[in-house]
């Protein structure tokens, strides 16, 4: 019988103030704001949901979702 080697997801939720609220170009990258790091996608989304939410009247303030095991492995895809 053959083993499948199940590979790791990871995604990282952070935000900060954008330059253009339609770019994701920040204005400070030292002072992102690092939601925290996640195993399974639908706890990053709910982090990042409750991130932008909090921030939903500033619109210079944008978080997102970034997948860091496509970074790590891009292969993998």
């Amino acid at each position: 019988m053959e083993e499948t080697e199940t590979k790791q997801e990871l995604y990282l939720v952070m935000g900060g103030r954008v330059k253009d609220p339609r770019s994701y170009e920040f204005q400070d990258p030292e002072s992102l704001h690092v939601a925290g790091i996640y195993s399974d996608y639908e706890a990053a989304v709910d982090a990042w949901r409750g991130n932008a939410q909090r921030t939903v009247d500033d619109a210079e303030m944008k978080y997102v979702v970034v997948h860091l095991h496509k970074l790590l492995d891009p292969s993998s895809d």
